[in-house]
């Protein structure tokens, strides 16, 4: 196939878009595209989550189980384990998980694996877009050697090959797939109008940069900017907590300025797919120039020790109130690792728990859109979240608020607790009960 009759098949949305993995990226992807007018196949290894989306459901709680319905009464979207069907789309999306491994270094299996499944159907016109989290440099010397040297097909001349990088965030209400702006970076000039086509038939801003690394490296640079000021006011809080100081009230108040100043917030931990990982990814492709990356090494390590803060602070807490931390309970508000969404991962809630068995402590949890956990990459809790009631709240010797869910009712939260360890600032509107809050 021409490029111009690829441009005019995404231009009339009759081209047929693959996206291989059907995660908290890849499934708003496909609703994108599917409402937009394409026809959507969905590729993922998990028979389960297939199953799920062929019979209507969903398993993500922002994406309603209705908009999967109308799509499949549509015919715009089918979702399929079989890789034998990467031949058929005309265009293929990468949205599958780059974690860290254990020593921080980028484990790059899933993209790898990926890439040689897709190469081994790769027919010449075909466009491929990596759009996982990465280094600068992926898309050009990883993912385009793997699909050459299977194939036999040479990029950006028999298929096509672009990076653009997601910019998903769980729990948005005033921006969403379609209205984030879409960064877009070719390997080369054919490859990049053709990705910028595909992605203008669904999304309204298309933003173009010169090469696949610098699409790359955007990315990273929006996560290391977040990661670097949120690891500067976790530093903060512990400061301004031996200064007798609110840290919470100190940043609404330094916000007030109209200019110079973006207010971050302090934490349990780091969650989330992007913040806790991407940034390391960067400081790994460093080491090969002999470049250090301090500032982000530092933020790493503030980051990382903020679980054993937050532990610390309840542990004085118990003491306080003559209790070991051995034998005690523990109730932990909020799974998730944000606010009012059902994503676990990366959460610090996870490590918090798990910190906290370690040290003896009984161990509960209550999430009202997590009903229970499931077995992650690094961790299987095997906990279902409990009833919170006035009654099992006095049942417990401290309540840890990891996640601070709108849903709460903060204020019985208190008044029915022992001990609160308030590690987000949840019950700052809390008049009564004071003297049972520790902020963490």
């Amino acid at each position: 196939m021409s490029i111009a009759a690829l441009q005019e098949k995404f231009k009339k949305k009759k081209a047929l878009i693959g996206i291989v993995g059907m995660g908290y990226v890849g499934l708003p992807l496909a609703r994108t595209f599917g409402q937009a007018g394409f026809k959507i196949l969905g590729f993922d290894v998990d028979d389960a989550k297939v199953r799920k989306l062929n019979a209507g459901k969903s398993y993500i709680k922002h994406i309603p189980a209705s908009m999967i319905v109308g799509l499949k009464r549509a015919n715009r979207f089918r979702a399929t384990a079989d890789l034998k069907e990467l031949n058929k789309p005309d265009a293929i999306i990468i949205c599958v998980p780059t974690p860290l491994s254990k020593t921080r270094d980028p484990d790059m299996s899933y993209v790898e694996d990926t890439a040689r499944a897709i190469a081994d159907r790769l027919r010449p016109g075909q466009l491929i877009v990596l759009e996982s989290t990465t280094y600068p440099g992926t898309t050009r010397d990883l993912v385009r050697p793997i699909l050459e040297e299977a194939s036999g097909l040479k990029a950006g001349r028999d298929f096509f090959l672009a990076y653009s990088p997601e910019r998903e965030d769980p729990g948005r209400t005033d921006f969403s797939t379609e209205t984030i702006p879409k960064l877009v970076g070719g390997y080369g000039v054919k490859s990049r109008r053709l990705a910028t086509a595909m992605y203008a038939g669904a999304i309204e801003n298309v933003v173009t940069v010169n090469s696949c690394e610098v699409a790359e490296a955007a990315k990273i640079v929006e996560n290391v900017y977040r990661c670097v000021n949120i690891a500067m006011v976790n530093e903060l809080k512990v400061l301004f907590d031996r200064m007798g100081i609110d840290v919470w009230e100190v940043i609404d108040a330094a916000k007030t300025k109209p200019f110079g100043f973006q207010a971050f917030y302090p934490g349990p931990g780091l969650g989330g797919h992007c913040i806790p990982i991407d940034p390391f990814y960067l400081t790994w492709k460093a080491r090969q120039y002999d470049e250090p990356t301090r500032f982000i090494e530092l933020a790493g390590e503030i980051n990382t020790d903020m679980p054993d803060y937050v532990i610390g602070r309840l542990v004085t807490g118990l003491n306080d109130h003559r209790k070991p931390v051995r034998g005690s309970r523990v109730l932990v508000l909020g799974l998730a690792y944000k606010k009012d969404v059902d994503d676990l991962r990366e959460s610090p809630s996870i490590e918090l728990i798990q910190k906290l068995r370690a040290l003896g402590a009984k161990v509960d949890y209550n999430d009202p859109h997590i009903p229970r956990t499931h077995k992650g990459r690094e961790h299987d809790l095997r906990m279902k979240s409990v009833p919170l009631t006035p009654a099992s709240l006095k049942r417990y010797d401290a309540v840890l608020i990891a996640t601070d869910h709108s849903a709460y009712d903060y204020a019985m939260i208190v008044r029915n607790s022992k001990l609160v360890v308030d590690s987000r600032n949840a019950t700052a509107n809390v008049r009564s009960g004071r003297k049972k809050i520790i902020k963490a």
